[in-house]
């Protein structure tokens, strides 16, 4: 056991040669899934956790958490999110690997991560002493760590500066450090190949040496990487990325990687790769034949044909010489390009014109189509070729400059990758393809500081300014950058792009610094026309103004969504609840008040209220059932998970895989506030829920909502509690397939007990509302009308955004007596047992409905805990997702 990497979350995950590969869960990195970022950024913590536990069902045995966005405060989001997965026993479960750019974020994450995690990352960038500090506390932390392949002279982009790298991030760690060698993770940097530009061509071939080495050469260490980064020039190809990742990574295990981000829904089974295919994918890899990209590229076009290659059309020659000039830069055909543009040449006679008319036309063309995902990279670099042949032919032609003026065919762009950054592939890619548009491209190459690109733009008198970054704190130095530029008085137009950054960014808090124009970047295409734009003397001051208007109607609009985050006091808010008529309502007295058990739902009768829609989004399919089906993208893939479900289904039902089972409870109700009390039939109380309401500052008409709104404020009305689960007797067929290591049924199977329990909840409900209850008893029956909720009431569970304080699952477990009715149990973090379980609320009002409580202020946590008879504290943890302000004192879980 003590020559094996030992990492845990509540459970312990040892790497033995047995586990083969580790699969690192990404989709909770914001800088790696569009929805997580869109949820975390908009405060809806609840349904990111969401993410995190489809990250843990599809399989991952580690978690990657990054709060890296410009926008966002990463230290506070990092540390509400890790207590948020530690109350969920089901993803905490396993390790969390705290990932970011910025020491501060990781070093809170460490504060209050449970269990062993990993740290990721840190290198020797900026020098050995700050590199040495950190893997200290690290190891103080008891954590395991990631270690680029980057030092003080940049990013290791060969196999030599690979291990190099590796070997003296080793030495310092182990002799130095007295780190253990089993808790090092080497990243040697998975790079993108066949993008058409030579130097790339042994990226893949240059990790798979260097880890062999490091599993050789340095004993215990591990290797890792993020796999999808070797496919991004086909981008919008799927088959070809997902046998570019099977085949990457089934070679990169066979040399020792032994941990990696991989998205299982974007990976082919290596076996099943098509024999064509696959050569050509490993003549790249391995860089096998001097023509390897072009040949893998041709066959993508068959590829995403469905088999059909295009035949060669000469049609096109017989169209007008500005779109023959097009087609060739699209298709990239050298063939013709040169008496194309001698054609148009002759046709405009100044041969600038062909350079700004029909060629920077067809560019044009090319990067829209590379923007909406219809040309690769490699594709786009033979269209620059094809241009930069077409200039070259017209540069004789060219008349000379006067004396002290630059030839207009030869503007300067600099570009540079900022200070505290060694990233610069998309950098170097926008290089090329600006260079191939007669662009003079001067390269200050990476950790460039703000006063060294100043004082080289003006020796050199450049056109452009392109600043470029990869990790968050890029975002930090690109605003000093522009404020040192606008305080001594430059007006060169600033062009920012990287990974991380993004127009909201650019505007908000790049472009208020410089009165020149400032443009965000999104692809290595787009640079080509705005570059144009933004300095062609008849369009350059109204392209400026333009923009600065477009960024200054973003900063308003983001000004405004800020606004409303603004609170008003609890006791305002308590003053504008939901404005019911209640002189007119009378509340409908339950036909069966108190407890109802009942046993072995019928599974059929649930089939028919599954919701499929949310079944595929767990496989990460996305669409909308059953559209879905029909799908052009993910369709066939749809078709096929849909019809192994429902044999599934019926294999589940016609052998009793396992059986579905509820209680339900209908109770008076005096509410007091925002609390209600719940009596038995007899008046006496048996009970309390304690509700939340919303704090934020509403519009004209618009309520603050609490869920005790739709209780009668003064009489008698009534209340329900329920619980479902479909997971009774699950554990016997999943040993099976755990057993065979069936992971797929595995999967399938949780995941239909899953729907089975929703299907449950909603037939549960179904049947209160129309006979125990009985205050609806002419509504829709169909499904579809079900899952459009198209009936009066609402069944809110607590921890979802009208009620998120879990702990009220307490007093619904005793009410129901769930452990003893129908097996439920509670853990410490209020979490149910088995998980396919489903609890909550009924509420029969019809003006109820369901809404988000958002951020809530001191005064009303406060009245909160007097409420529920707890401490300040404790109610702030329980609340902490909803905080909006930092409590007096520190809320993190101790390290274990």
């Amino acid at each position: 056991m003590d020559n094996y990497m030992k990492l845990s979350g509540l459970e312990p995950l040892i790497l033995t040669p047995e586990l083969n590969f580790v699969n690192i869960g990404e989709r909770t990195n914001i800088t790696g899934s569009k929805k997580f970022a869109r949820l975390i950024l908009n405060g809806n913590y609840d349904e990111a956790l969401e993410v995190a536990l489809d990250q843990v069902r599809g399989g991952a045995q580690v978690l990657d958490v990054c709060m890296d966005e410009g926008m966002l405060d990463g230290e506070a989001a990092m540390v509400k999110f890790l207590n948020l997965i530690a109350s969920e026993p089901e993803i905490s479960r396993i390790p969390i690997m705290i990932d970011s750019s910025k020491w501060s974020i990781i070093l809170a994450g460490l504060k209050c991560v449970q269990g062993k995690g990993i740290v990721n990352s840190i290198s020797l960038k900026n020098g050995e002493e700050e590199f040495i500090n950190q893997a200290k506390t690290v190891k103080k932390f008891g954590a395991a760590i990631v270690v680029m392949a980057f030092d003080e002279k940049g990013q290791a982009d060969s196999y030599e500066r690979r291990i190099e790298i590796c070997e003296r991030s080793y030495r310092i760690l182990v002799d130095r450090v007295k780190f253990n060698p089993q808790d090092i993770i080497f990243d040697p940097n998975i790079f993108p190949v066949a993008t058409g530009m030579d130097e790339h061509k042994r990226n893949a071939l240059d990790f798979f040496l260097a880890t062999k080495w490091i599993k050789e050469n340095l004993p215990g260490a591990k290797v890792s990487g993020g796999v999808s980064n070797v496919s991004f020039s086909f981008r919008g190809n799927d088959p070809v990325r997902e046998a570019m990742h099977a085949a990457f990574l089934y070679h990169a295990i066979h040399h020792g990687m032994d941990m990696g981000i991989v998205n299982p829904s974007m990976l082919e089974v290596y076996a099943d790769i098509p024999k064509d295919l696959l050569d050509r994918v490993e003549d790249v890899l391995f860089d096998r034949r001097e023509d390897a990209t072009e040949r893998l590229l041709d066959f993508a076009e068959t590829v995403k044909a469905s088999g059909k290659k295009e035949v060669a059309n000469e049609v096109w020659r017989t169209d007008p010489v500005a779109k023959r000039i097009e087609h060739a830069l699209v298709k990239g055909i050298l063939d013709y390009i040169i008496e194309d543009t001698e054609a148009a040449r002759l046709e405009l006679v100044n041969p600038l014109k062909v350079i700004e008319g029909p060629l920077m036309d067809g560019m044009n063309v090319v990067g829209d189509l590379f923007g909406e995902g219809k040309m690769f990279l490699p594709q786009v670099v033979k269209s620059a070729r094809v241009m930069k042949k077409a200039v070259a032919y017209l540069e004789p032609f060219m008349p000379l400059p006067e004396e002290g003026q630059e030839a207009s065919s030869l503007k300067k762009i600099l570009l540079a990758t900022v200070k505290g950054d060694v990233h610069d592939i998309g950098k170097n890619i926008v290089g090329v393809v600006l260079a191939c548009n007669s662009y003079q491209i001067i390269d200050l190459g990476v950790m460039v500081d703000a006063q060294k690109i100043i004082d080289e733009a003006i020796k050199n008198k450049v056109d452009i300014i392109g600043l470029s970054g990869l990790i968050t704190p890029s975002l930090d130095e690109m605003v000093n950058v522009a404020s040192e530029m606008e305080r001594q008085g430059l007006k060169i137009p600033l062009l920012i792009g990287g990974a991380t950054t993004s127009r909201i960014h650019t505007a908000v808090k790049i472009d208020p610094m410089y009165s020149g124009t400032v443009i965000h970047v999104t692809d290595a295409s787009k640079s080509v026309p705005i570059a144009g734009e933004s300095i062609s003397e008849e369009t350059k001051e109204e392209y400026r103004l333009k923009i600065k208007e477009t960024y200054r109607l973003l900063r308003i609009e983001h000004e405004s969504k800020q606004s409303l985050k603004q609170l008003v006091s609890y006791d305002e808010a308590k003053a504008n609840p939901v404005d019911i008529n209640w002189e007119a309502f009378f509340p409908f007295t339950p036909k069966n008040l108190g407890n109802t058990v009942l046993k072995d739902l019928d599974l059929e009768v649930l089939r028919g209220y599954i919701d499929w829609t949310p079944f595929f989004s767990t496989w990460m399919l996305s669409g909308k059932y059953p559209k879905i089906l029909e799908d052009p993208i993910v369709g066939d893939e749809a078709k096929k998970l849909f019809n192994d479900a429902n044999q599934m289904l019926d294999k589940l039902i016609a052998e009793k895989w396992l059986s579905a089972n509820a209680v339900f409870g209908l109770y008076p109700v005096q509410r007091t506030e925002d609390d209600a009390i719940v009596m038995d039939e007899n008046g006496k109380s048996i009970g309390k829920f304690h509700f939340v309401r919303q704090q934020g500052k509403k519009g004209k008409g618009v309520p603050n909502r609490s869920l005790a709104d739709y209780l009668h404020p003064s009489e008698k009305d009534y209340i329900g509690c329920f619980a479902v689960t479909a997971g009774t007797g699950m554990e016997a067929k999943l040993a099976e397939f755990q057993k065979d290591g069936d992971d797929y049924n595995d999967i399938l199977f949780k995941a239909l007990a899953d729907r089975l329990a929703e299907a449950g909840a909603e037939y549960l409900h179904q049947q209160v509302r129309t006979q125990y209850w009985g205050y609806s008893q002419n509504e829709p029956t169909d499904n579809d009308a079900l899952i459009r909720e198209e009936y009066p009431g609402i069944r809110p569970a607590p921890g979802y955004p009208a009620c998120p304080e879990h702990s009220e699952k307490e007093t619904i477990a005793r009410l129901l007596d769930m452990e003893n009715t129908i097996g439920i149990t509670l853990t410490s973090s209020y979490a149910m047992y088995p998980t396919s379980s489903v609890s909550g609320f009924y509420f029969g009002n019809p003006e109820s409905k369901y809404f988000g409580l958002g951020k809530i202020g001191e005064d009303q946590v406060a009245s909160y805990a007097d409420r529920k008879g707890i401490s300040l504290k404790e109610a702030e943890r329980l609340l902490s997702p909803n905080l909006a302000y930092q409590p007096s004192f520190s809320i993190d879980i101790p390290v274990s």
